[in-house]
């Protein structure tokens, strides 16, 4: 497609052999997923997104054929009729339900069951019961595939139990499930960013257990790195810390544990031109190990595996890159439903 798998533009993507399948998106956010799919050669009909923001970057980079802004919660009461018919024959539903409420980070418990908005600006919602909507819309879209993305933390303590919940509703609605717990440092993403993939199958569908074995060469920060970042201010908390690091230092926690006797800062990462780069949320604050400065936002896009040539617009580059899946980890995992499943004759 280009030089390298994370160095690449929107414009590749015309020169990707198709393979005739469709996919749908729920909970799209800046498409990160939907480029994926489109660099393995799938047809991303369009999607479903709450934030009007996410939406507008969403119509500008990926041209959706078919569009809703509205909570699942609406999209899923919509009327089969005034659906287009193409999302009743769809090969994979995609989604990546807001996943916060099960973030390691934090006292997670406390939120469950709670309604919480996931952004300013958006609908206030019950988190945790998104996924169940989602798997609503697959139960009335009926796909041959669902795919669907969320954090490690559902697989550790008391979240396991929704783990099961959400099996038994897949298995209710006449799909058998598969999950895999995935780190995108083994499939050529420059980024350590660990994730949950519920893939499920329609019983119908005389597909083998789907095998996903990834061990590519880890590409780190300094491969990547690129551009002047934003110094850090002098006169700030942050400097005195920075300039007190040592070389074994992760973060701006091992440094205030050490010298300040307190456990905090732990989401200000130090990046390291021979590590691969921490996972990328929204809200962590990236430094150079190096020089005083934040990482750039070229560093951002290639961490994620972001186009270079992508929209942005008025949005900050790393929430909309932090709240996607990268598009080359959600490729690799296209790539295999279509050798080992779609693409193997056996699609009904």
């Amino acid at each position: 497609m280009s030089r390298s798998a994370w160095d690449w533009r929107l414009s590749d993507l015309a020169s990707v052999p198709q393979n005739g399948l469709t996919v749908f998106s729920c909970f799209a956010c800046g498409g990160g997923s939907t480029m994926g799919y489109k660099r393995a050669g799938y047809k991303v009909l369009g999607n479903v997104e709450i934030d009007p923001q996410m939406m507008r970057i969403y119509k500008q980079n990926h041209k959706p054929i078919f569009s809703y802004q509205m909570p699942i919660q609406e999209f899923k009461k919509l009327p089969d009729d005034e659906l287009p018919p193409e999302l009743f024959d769809l090969d994979i539903l995609d989604g990546s339900p807001p996943c916060s409420v099960f973030s390691t980070a934090g006292a997670r418990e406390d939120k469950w069951g709670g309604e919480f908005a996931f952004r300013e600006g958006q609908a206030v919602q019950q988190l945790d019961d998104l996924f169940f909507d989602f798997l609503d819309v697959a139960a009335k879209l009926r796909p041959r595939v669902i795919v669907a993305e969320n954090v490690k933390g559902m697989m550790i303590g008391k979240a396991r139990g929704f783990v099961s919940l959400v099996i038994s509703r897949l298995r209710e609605i006449g799909y058998k499930t598969q999950l895999f717990l995935l780190n995108s440092a083994t499939m050529g993403v420059p980024q350590k960013r660990e994730r949950l993939f519920f893939i499920a199958t329609r019983e119908d569908m005389s597909f083998p257990k789907l095998k996903l074995v990834f061990n590519e060469l880890p590409v780190l920060y300094g491969d990547i790195r690129n551009g002047e970042g934003k110094l850090i201010n002098p006169e700030s908390r942050t400097y005195e810390r920075w300039n007190k690091k040592r070389p074994p230092d992760l973060n701006m926690g091992d440094v205030t544990e050490r010298e300040e006797g307190k456990m905090s800062n732990f989401n200000t990462i130090l990046l390291k031109n021979n590590r691969v780069a921490n996972t990328l949320a929204s809200s962590s604050v990236f430094l150079r190990d190096d020089v005083p400065q934040h990482i750039s936002d070229i560093d951002i896009i290639r961490m994620q595996t972001f186009p270079s040539d992508y929209d942005f617009m008025d949005a900050s580059v790393q929430y909309v890159c932090g709240m996607s899946v990268p598009p080359l980890m959600m490729q690799r995992i296209a790539e295999q439903i279509y050798v080992q499943w779609l693409g193997s004759g056996r699609v009904c």
